[in-house]
């Protein structure tokens, strides 16, 4: 292995991953891959051969702990074939001992000795570009102390380097504690880990480790195992993504909407709305996301409460026309299962619709189910906000809506708003001659100004409707309020600077 100059890149062939090493692995260097039983190291390294088969390279499998046939039955159910993969199956069984001479051997010496012969000979016989050796807990076994394990591992890495092959080595972590030494003498580590959390899916992450001769991604990054294999999710980073845009008023076709923020929400900011159950809240995003798509442009609803069903009913009772799709003059619908989507995946289904289908308003309903899937509350904060400032690197106008605890009394919302949005829509449940209102206000807008005042909202087959600025009563944000006397007076010029509070 040249590990001076070569800077040739041996594509991963799973999804992500080369994105997080800058191109895929160093060709001809030698590489750990670590994890726990369970933890997809087979699945990657098997995609890692098909990858290469495909490019019509040499692969080897040489596997000291599993048969041939069970990995070809593993690969059938992730719907591969291995045809195109040679298969060196290196069982403890097949070891033979050397009988001959007088000089009296360990046994363990003289199967780690043969199992070392094996596998230098079928290196030679196949001459490989590709192999992956499987796993190193049985040559840790047969070496039965650190020395002679660190010996072979050296004498098999010095081989490789002279037949121009990229190895992978995987290790099952049996032996207690981490390998340190196994760490030091590889090119680069990659850990697979996996745990399961109370409820929902096991939560599955890789990290790199160490990567020399390259830059890489670092930092936990979410994966999936499926059918097709290992897919990564790297670890969204804002400041490396966006595109020029226009800053402008995206309008809500609302017109009285638009006059309480100050003409509409500007492209490339975050809006929460924010309020209590049944004040709504995700009614008012809908028809953000509707007027955006009678403009000719693509919206996104990213759902992980309502089914897509019962939202087209509901907006079909409201007379907003939805044209369920992917691209311009469509809305696109995705319901998400909290307990089974993972923050790295749910950041890639924003990212397609961005990137991929130019969504120019994205709605994420709500809050309070993104935090649900979130495996650490503690990181909500910095991901999502990594996320907003991705979606407003690409000018989109995100709609973030959060529930409050509780209906008329103190009401609490479940992150920092200020932290997280631009603009900040408050809807507010008050009781006014014996009726249950709704009301909306706005308490932030940092891109412009925006009305102090308070509306009333209501729904009916004709859409959303906001009433005047409710100057004739007071205490409305307290659930209960009580007439003005005199009524109390409005004009544009009571409009809240952006710079203000």
């Amino acid at each position: 292995m040249n590990t001076d100059s070569n800077n040739e890149r041996s594509p991963t062939g799973v999804p992500g991953l080369d994105d997080i090493l800058e191109g895929g692995f160093i060709s001809e260097r030698l590489y750990l891959i670590d994890g726990r039983p369970g933890a997809g190291k087979t699945t990657l390294a098997l995609q890692y051969l098909l990858a290469g088969a495909a490019l019509s390279e040499r692969c080897l499998y040489i596997t000291l702990s599993e048969s041939a046939q069970e990995l070809r039955a593993n690969a059938l159910s992730r719907g591969w074939s291995l045809d195109s993969i040679e298969i060196f199956e290196l069982m403890a069984d097949d070891v033979a001992q050397d009988d001959g001479g007088l000089v009296m051997y360990h046994p363990s010496e003289v199967e780690l000795t043969e199992t070392t012969r094996k596998v230098l000979d079928v290196v030679r016989r196949v001459q490989p570009q590709r192999l992956v050796f499987d796993s190193l807990s049985e040559l840790r076994l047969l070496a039965q102390n650190s020395l002679r394990y660190r010996r072979q591992i050296l004498a098999l890495k010095q081989h490789f380097a002279g037949v121009a092959c990229t190895v992978l080595l995987l290790d099952d972590r049996t032996a207690e504690g981490e390998d340190l030494q196994l760490q030091s003498i590889a090119h680069g580590v990659i850990t697979l880990d996996h745990r399961s959390p109370s409820y929902g899916s096991a939560l599955r992450q890789l990290q790199v480790h160490k990567f020399r001769g390259s830059a890489f991604r670092s930092g936990l990054h979410d994966l999936e195992i499926g059918r097709g294999g290992i897919r990564v999710f790297p670890r969204l980073v804002a400041a490396e993504h966006g595109r020029s845009f226009v800053r402008e008023s995206v309008p809500s076709g609302v017109e009285r909407l638009d006059a309480l923020l100050g003409g509409g929400i500007d492209r490339g900011t975050a809006t929460l709305l924010v309020g209590a159950a049944g004040t709504g809240k995700s009614t008012v995003a809908l028809q953000y996301a509707a007027a955006a798509a009678q403009r000719g442009e693509h919206a996104a609803i990213f759902s992980f409460e309502e089914a897509p069903s019962i939202l087209l009913a509901r907006a079909q009772g409201l007379g907003i026309s939805v044209h369920e799709g992917a691209g311009p003059g469509h809305i696109g619908i995705r319901r998400l299962d909290p307990g089974e989507v993972l923050p790295g995946q749910f950041a890639g289904l924003v990212r397609r619709a961005v990137e991929d289908d130019h969504a120019t308003v994205i709605i994420i309903d709500s809050l309070n189910g993104y935090l649900n899937a979130m495996p650490e509350q503690r990181a909500l904060h910095v991901q999502l906000h990594e996320l907003m400032s991705y979606l407003n690197n690409f000018g989109v106008a995100t709609f973030v809506v959060a529930a409050q605890n509780g209906l008329l009394e103190s009401l609490q919302a479940p992150v920092d708003a200020s932290y997280l949005a631009d603009t900040v829509v408050h809807f507010r449940l008050f009781e006014h001659k014996g009726e249950v209102k709704k009301a909306i206000s706005v308490l932030k807008k940092r891109s412009g100004r925006h009305e102090p005042t308070i509306r009333q909202l209501w729904f009916d087959e004709h859409g959303v409707h906001l009433s005047e600025p409710l100057l004739a009563l007071r205490g409305v944000l307290s659930g209960s309020p009580t007439e003005s006397d005199p009524p109390l007076r409005f004009s544009p010029g009571m409009e809240r600077n952006a710079d203000a509070g």
